[in-house]
């Protein structure tokens, strides 16, 4: 079962609100911690394992940084992504860099970095090419697309009707002229999972990369040193749903490689949602108690702070602040003031008596919440702030204001 425990009581978000405003982003840092120590404990038995987190998840430098602390390094996958690794004065044998579609801009930066780049399409090789103007650079990796070969999850898609990555024949052409340039070290990357709480998807896609390695070392006659299993460990969202059991994982990848003589393998994954998606919260105030057809409560943020539930129909636990005791007794959309009406955060919801100005706390917002943020409407993205170990809080993000969403119009 989930635990719910939140690492704020009442009193301390009720103070955070009054200093920062609502609604508003916290995250846990000694939560963080625990989770990055987890992974990286857990994997520690395969060969100079290193997570690169998924910045595209959170990209907030005060949580990336406190990443870093942990061990881990970032994959990126934009320029924007890549300035940040540049601001932070991050080594680029920590960013992994995998796009598609991707710009000679973005490309030249990642190459300026010595990021590791992972190439999505056999048309961007002489882009690359271009960028590296025959410099050196340590490592290089193509993304695999193994097709029908491997079934995705409802929300990453069915890998056959994915844009990224290449095929068999196409990672054989590329390798064939990557052999030729200053590279140290070449690798294979998929990315085939999202969210995924089955233990055994990870091992059957490792499976699979270890077939395309054997079949390219031997028909390129090229020597893969790294594989990237890519992310997609998933978060228990539901209160019922078991946590994943990433030990099983990382105990049965070891053992497969053994089998396959190939403990030599540099393995890498690029998970960001397993580690900060839980041990984030987007708290918000509740402005109307609302009974048309159905009782609605209407709250000061929008899907415009989170969108997984409207966009995707996503599960996220709701606790009403100081009511955690009582009996959920009445069914309530949890709505924000977009004018769109799948801005719900949740949809007949079982949750305590719920009156004007109580505190809902939404579970489970860490990863793909505040990053995903937009504007419609003219609304304005929130705050963000640490909730540091020592119980201090600190803003990492100031509030949108009006004038910077108006910035850039040109009213003449």
């Amino acid at each position: 079962m989930k635990d719910l425990k939140l690492p704020l009581n009442k009193n301390e978000v009720e103070g955070i609100l009054s200093q920062y405003g609502s609604p508003i982003y916290i995250y846990d840092e000694e939560g963080i911690r625990k989770k990055a120590r987890k992974l990286k404990g857990s994997f520690s038995k395969l060969h100079n394992y290193k997570n690169f987190f998924a910045v595209k998840a959170t990209p907030t430098p005060a949580i990336l940084k406190i990443l870093h602390e942990e061990g881990m390094g970032f994959d990126c996958s934009s320029k924007t992504e890549l300035t940040i690794m540049q601001k932070m004065d991050i080594a680029g044998d920590d960013i992994f860099f995998t796009s598609n579609n991707t710009s000679s801009e973005d490309f030249q930066l990642a190459v300026q970095l010595g990021a590791t780049i992972n190439l999505d399409d056999v048309t961007q090789i002489s882009v690359f090419k271009t960028a590296l103007k025959d410099g050196p650079l340590n490592r290089v990796a193509v993304r695999y697309n193994p097709g029908n070969l491997k079934s995705g999850n409802q929300i990453i898609g069915e890998p056959v009707e994915a844009k990224y990555g290449m095929t068999q024949d196409q990672i054989i052409q590329s390798f064939n002229e990557l052999k030729q340039l200053n590279i140290n070290k070449l690798g294979i990357h998929t990315m085939v999972a999202s969210n995924e709480l089955i233990e055994d998807y990870f091992t059957d896609t490792a499976k699979i990369l270890l077939d395309i390695v054997d079949k390219t070392e031997k028909e390129a006659g090229v020597k893969i040193s790294f594989i990237n299993l890519g992310g997609g460990f998933g978060v228990n969202y539901k209160p019922e749903q078991a946590e994943l059991a990433i030990n099983k994982i990382s105990e049965s990848i070891e053992a497969l490689l053994k089998e396959r003589d190939r403990s030599d393998l540099t393995i890498f994954t690029e998970n960001g949602r397993y580690i900060t998606g839980p041990h984030g919260y987007l708290v918000t105030k509740v402005r109307y108690v609302m009974e048309k057809f159905k009782k609605y409560i209407g709250v000061d943020a929008s899907m415009h702070n989170l969108m997984r539930p409207g966009m995707y129909g996503a599960y996220h636990h709701i606790t009403v602040l100081g009511k955690e005791g009582l009996e959920p007794t009445n069914a309530y959309d949890i709505v924000g003031s977009l004018c769109e009406n799948n801005d719900k955060f949740a949809i007949d919801r079982k949750l305590p008596e719920i009156e004007e100005d109580d505190i809902l706390v939404i579970h489970d917002a860490g990863a793909h919440g505040h990053a995903m943020g937009f504007n419609y409407n003219g609304l304005t993205r929130s705050a963000e702030v640490l909730l540091n170990a020592d119980r201090s809080t600190k803003l990492i993000r100031r509030a949108e204001t009006t004038d910077q969403i108006l910035q850039n119009v040109i009213w003449e």
